[in-house]
């Protein structure tokens, strides 16, 4: 995870839960004048695409695979998923099926296309964010959340990982993989993109709010 500082507001409190329906208008105002492409899904550091890559797989591969793994890599769900860059990258390389989860139909539209190799293994697009998708109760091994949590408020995020508990198979994980302020700041407001960075602090508060047990931290 790393830090970010391109920011309008800083502070303790939230201005995504000021916000409203504001904060998810903008978002979606922001991200439907994005192109649909890896550079686009990246923010203009395409280069960075392999090194995430290959970090993220490092971090989940123990997991599914050899004497540790914890259950069958059977199906991963990809929230906020753009174009399915994770899962064609990652996902699809570790788990035999994917489903993918992203609000924008453009994005969803291209990730056809691009996963086009992969049709047979890639069961569902749902076409809706995060705050109103509702997964069908232990169905997922994995369920990957990466630079898209920024764009719920907590309560929305509290309510998502609540519906996404029960989305788990047995011994199922969630991954967020998400860009993280210093703890002293706690939350950082992007006006651009109508995003909330916030620090490991207020992460770990919303873990335990909803339940969770964290097994790995990498940073």
């Amino acid at each position: 995870m790393a830090s970010v500082e391109d920011t309008v507001e800083k502070g303790t409190t939230s201005t995504a839960e000021d916000l409203g329906a504001e904060f998810y208008d903008k978002a979606n105002s922001y991200w439907s004048g994005i192109p649909p492409t890896v550079n686009g899904m990246l923010g203009g550091f395409s280069h960075l695409s392999d090194n995430d890559v290959s970090e993220s797989r490092d971090t989940i591969l123990e997991y599914f695979e050899g004497p540790s793994a914890r259950l069958s890599p059977d199906l991963a769900l990809d929230c906020g998923s753009g174009i399915g860059r994770v899962s064609k990258r990652l996902l699809l390389q570790i788990f035999k099926e994917v489903e993918l989860v992203e609000q924008n139909p453009l994005f969803l539209k291209k990730a056809k296309t691009y996963l086009k190799a992969y049709t047979e293994r890639v069961v569902a697009y749902h076409a809706v964010g995060l705050q109103d998708f509702y997964p069908e109760t232990d169905r997922y091994s994995l369920i990957w959340c990466q630079w898209v949590l920024a764009h719920l408020s907590d309560k929305d995020l509290l309510e998502f990982f609540a519906r996404s508990k029960k989305a788990l198979k047995e011994k199922g994980l969630i991954v967020a993989k998400e860009n993280v302020v210093k703890e002293l700041e706690e939350r950082l407001y992007h006006d651009d993109d109508s995003s909330e960075t916030r620090s490991c602090k207020v992460f770990r508060k919303l873990f335990e709010d909803a339940g969770l047990k964290v097994l790995k931290e990498v940073r």
